[in-house]
């Protein structure tokens, strides 16, 4: 055999080799995500591996369609199933809590993540008195801690980073000192070298508290869309009422990281009556972006003028006020065609990774007052 056949055979053993290594097959088992109908808000918990899932009062539970997406090839199924399992469809009427088990394409990854279905409506005071975890960082219940609803925050997206070493080095945590109690205080921090390096560039992170949830699938890739705000809600919103202390941090940066002179951070305060078309609709953190066409989905709106610096409890009160011409539908109203958002940040531009690291807002005793 000549030179040429040699290398010839080694060029194309090597090209096999190329085809089989790009075939192989995928070791992922993940849920990255679910829908379904009548699906108002869900939360996963990647570290717990636990789902809530929530639906509106009166969705039939013994048909609740779950359409979990997966890693490429990975298959999903009951641990046990129940006799009107009709896959998409699963029965939650006799068991609120079921477990699934995601196997990766390759066969040789298991996870198995619980599933909790719960109906719910949404409570009006909120004094973060309870944590539902706390480690590796915290997550609030909306109410007590009997209740089953949480807050939402950016902390599993800051977890990528590896900046935080416990619980109250994330930009979001429970915190002594409340008005009553425990308050919940946002902090704006850096992500190190981790953010300078995502495309687009996150080079702080703000603190934040909503109601919503955070969708980690959008969490690198489009950053505010992973912040989905709003739940439900069927009365009619007249005024959103707390308290609050803001601190700004030193040097305001832009999302390069470069400084931006003369100018100083400021907290936000918020919250949103909107139009839900769907229950999969909902507004994120690309809410005030010029021309959002979501944006006209907005009802009325309660907000901050600014956070003024302060360290001593300072009450807020803030009235609803009626946006884009529209005004509120009682029978859509009554139907659960309207969802509220409330959110706070301690970085107002903190969704497009404008803020002054250490930039601190601490928030207690909220309540939304209504008609």
């Amino acid at each position: 055999m000549n030179f040429k056949n040699i290398l010839i055979g080694i060029t194309l053993s090597l090209s096999t080799i190329s085809c089989i290594q790009d075939e192989a097959l995928n070791v992922e088992a993940a849920i990255d995500g679910c829908s379904g109908a009548n699906i108002q808000l869900i939360n996963i918990n990647e570290i717990s591996r636990e789902i809530d899932i929530f639906v509106f009062e009166g969705s039939n539970v013994a048909a609740q369609e779950l359409n979990f997406t997966l890693p490429d090839g990975a298959t999903i199924s009951p641990d046990q199933s129940q006799s009107k399992d009709n896959p998409p469809y699963y029965d939650f009427s006799t068991e609120k809590e079921r477990t699934f088990t995601v196997t990766s394409e390759d066969g040789s990854n298991k996870a198995t993540y619980t599933v909790n279905l719960y109906t719910i409506e949404l409570p009006l005071k909120y004094s973060f008195e309870n944590l539902r975890e706390i480690n590796p960082y915290h997550v609030l219940y909306l109410t007590d801690v009997n209740g089953i609803m949480q807050w939402a925050s950016g902390n599993q997206g800051y977890n990528l980073c590896g900046m935080a070493t416990n619980a109250i080095q994330y930009p979001t945590s429970q915190a002594d000192g409340g008005v009553e109690g425990k308050c919940v205080k946002l902090v704006t921090q850096s992500t190190g070298t981790f953010g300078m390096n995502t495309n687009p560039k996150m080079p702080i992170a703000a603190g934040n508290l909503f109601i919503g949830s955070f969708n980690m699938t959008y969490a690198i890739i489009a950053p505010r869309q992973a912040t989905q705000f709003g739940f439900p809600f069927t009365r009619k919103p007249l005024k959103m009422s707390g308290y609050y202390k803001y601190k700004p941090g030193a040097t305001l940066t832009d999302q390069n990281g470069n400084v931006i002179s003369g100018k100083t951070d400021t907290g936000d305060i918020y919250a949103v009556l909107y139009e839900a078309p769907n229950s999969d609709f909902s507004l994120d953190g690309d809410l005030f972006t010029e021309g959002n066409e979501k944006a006209k989905n907005i009802v009325s709106m309660a907000r901050i003028d600014k956070t003024e610096a302060t360290d001593q409890w300072t009450r807020f009160d803030l009235d609803f006020k009626l946006q884009n011409g529209k005004t509120i539908n009682e029978d859509n109203l009554k139907a659960g065609k309207y969802k509220l958002a409330i959110v706070f940040s301690s970085s107002i531009q903190g969704a497009y990774f404008e803020g002054a690291i250490g930039s601190e807002l601490c928030i207690d005793e909220v309540e939304i007052t209504c008609e």
